[in-house]
This record gives structure tokens, sequence and C-alpha cells, in this order.
């Protein structure tokens, strides 16, 4: 089964997004803009995982999750992959988290490369949120200057999910399994 691990914003900060988005969508007809029901900000891509694996996973993951603390996280400004010039994802930022994010990203592909599940992407994490696709290198330079100045509501990340991919003509999410991060100490201490 092809797994990712992530984190899903709350609905409210979902239709925010979309609303912000709806004035730019008509003028990008060459874009395939993704389903927000299925937006999430990738921390881990495992890639196709045995069956056989998923229990070790879900023991690792779980354990990895436990030593982190929620974090308040939003969506901010715009970009695209690989360059604004040749793209072939439009996406939006994520603010926040600080160097946290960073520490569990790198515990939870840890976690699961212990558990036998390959992690596909090793590239540090660089937090967003892919909005659109396009088949073919689009210049998306006015679109992301136009996106960028977009400064969402923040929300409490408290909740890490694992996740399946079904591939199709049209891709659908189903978490598994999903696990608490700490709460944070209080006093605005992390």
């Amino acid at each position: 089964m092809r797994l990712f691990v992530g984190l899903l914003p709350p609905q409210p900060v979902r239709d925010e997004l979309v609303r912000a988005l709806e004035p730019h969508r008509e003028g990008w007809p060459q874009l395939r803009w993704l389903n927000p029901a299925g937006w999430h900000v990738t921390l881990a891509f495992l890639g196709e995982v045995p069956d056989r694996v998923l229990p070790e996973l879900e023991t690792r993951l779980a354990r990895a999750t436990s030593r982190h603390a929620s974090m308040t996280l939003s969506l901010a400004g715009a970009g695209a992959f690989p360059s604004a010039r040749r793209a072939r994802i439009f996406l939006a930022g994520v603010r926040g988290g600080g160097a946290g994010l960073f520490r569990l990203a790198d515990s939870l592909g840890a976690g699961a490369r212990r558990a036998g599940a390959v992690q596909t992407d090793h590239r540090r994490l660089r937090p967003h949120l892919s909005l659109a696709r396009c088949r073919v290198d689009a210049d998306l330079r006015p679109l992301v200057e136009a996106f960028e100045p977009f400064a969402g509501t923040e929300w409490e990340a408290d909740t890490v999910h694992l996740v399946r991919s079904h591939l199709g003509a049209e891709v659908r999410y189903e978490t598994i399994a999903r696990w608490h991060l700490a709460a944070r100490a209080s006093h605005g201490q992390s």
C-alpha cells in the first residue's frame, strides 16, 4: 500500500483557503486543482509499504509522535515545485512550528525506516500544502506572485496521520492510523 505521514488542516482552515483561491482558479485552466478534502502537509512520504510492515510501522510512528509537542501552524504565501518558472505543482506555504516541525518529520522518517518502510523522499522537509498540479511545466510566476500575500488563520496541529493513497482517476486518501502529539507546556513553552 502507498503511504505517507502528515498533518491535516482542520475544515475551517481548508474552507478559508478555498475562498482565497477562488478568484485565481479560472485564470489557470491548465492546472488540475486538488480536492480540498485531501489537502495535507506531508511529513514523511513512504511510498509502497508491504502489509506485513504495518504493525511495526504503527508502533514506531506512535513512539516518534509521543516525543513531540503540538504546534501552531498556518498556511501562508505561495510557491511552486520545482520552480515558479517551470512548475508542476502550485502550493501554499506552511508557517510556524519552528525547528519542532523539522524534528517531528525527522523522527517520523527514522521510525518508518526502522520499521522497514523505505522512505522514498530523502530531501529535507519543505513544509507546504499542494494545491494544484500540471502535467507539463508551466510558468506560474504570476499566480505565485498574486497568491503570495495570503495569510491564513492559525490552527493547532495536534494529530499526526498515517494515510493511504488510493490512486486512480481521482486520488483518494484514507487515514489508517492517527496519533496525538503531546500537549504543549503551559505559558507558551514548547
